[in-house]
């Protein structure tokens, strides 16, 4: 039991280089693992988010992070701010763009635009892609 140890640190030191490349790689590992679990999608959710604020119109149905409902009656791009209509008494009130949670109203998109439909890593799907015939002259 006592030769063990010894024997041990005899074979360890022969494949130095061999443990630091490996080491390397499950460090850049766990980093991608990392970068594609957590940061990746956060921020698309917040560019997401910023599309969704700029693409803001006047009469949109609106609820901010406070649960406050509402229809925009103005924007003011200069300030970064709305002001919207609450209820049927038309309170109006003043808020920063950052708090919009989402918006309520329903867009139409046009019939002849459909979305697009993307694979697992991100390339786009072709439903209708036709088989190459090969022809021979």
């Amino acid at each position: 039991m006592t030769n063990f140890l010894p024997n041990l640190a005899e074979q360890s030191t022969g494949n130095n280089s061999m443990s630091m490349i490996l080491m390397i790689v499950i460090y850049a590992a766990i980093f991608a693992a990392l970068y594609f679990f957590l940061i990746r999608p956060n921020s698309k959710r917040k560019k997401e988010e910023a599309q969704m604020r700029n693409s803001l119109e006047i009469g949109d149905e609106i609820t901010t992070i406070g649960g406050i409902m509402g229809r925009v009656v103005a924007i003011k791009d200069d300030e970064d701010a709305i002001i919207i209509e609450t209820g049927s008494d038309r309170v109006k009130m003043k808020f920063k763009k950052w708090c919009i949670s989402t918006v309520d109203t329903v867009k139409e998109t046009p019939a002849d635009q459909k979305p697009e439909k993307k694979s697992f890593f991100g390339k786009k799907k072709s439903d209708d892609v036709e088989p190459k015939t090969d022809t021979k002259e």
